[in-house]
């Protein structure tokens, strides 16, 4: 085993990217919770969808943009609610969805390279 010490970022905030510090467990799990969540072709189209609308989106307005049914899309929000990228509200029939800005941070900041002074 290697007696390198490895520097550990723990969760919570805003994060240091993985190129500079090691993540320590729980991180490392809420990062994959995350990068779970967005690994599905229709859920990064989802979660795009949201994001790009500089609002909350009624899900009347995104579900025609997919071959699939309600439900199914409705599957697809909670994953990406339940791994924290977007939040939603329901008024009466349907069900309003918005982009976490600062979650999209953490995860952006995870897989960012920091410049280097020569570059």
């Amino acid at each position: 085993m290697s007696k390198q010490e490895i520097p550990l970022e723990r969760s919570g905030g805003c994060c240091t990217p993985i190129s500079v510090a090691a993540l320590d467990s729980t991180a490392a799990a809420d990062g994959a919770a995350a990068f779970k969540a967005l690994s599905d072709p229709i859920r990064l189209r989802l979660m795009s969808i949201i994001a790009s609308s500089g609002d909350e989106v009624c899900v009347c307005d995104i579900t025609p943009h997919f071959e699939v049914s309600g439900p199914t899309i409705s599957h697809h929000l909670r994953v990406l609610r339940e791994a924290g990228l977007v939040d939603c509200e329901r008024r009466g029939t349907w069900v309003y969805y918005w982009s976490i800005p600062e979650r999209l941070t953490w995860v952006s900041t995870l897989l960012s390279v920091p410049e280097t002074a020569g570059a």
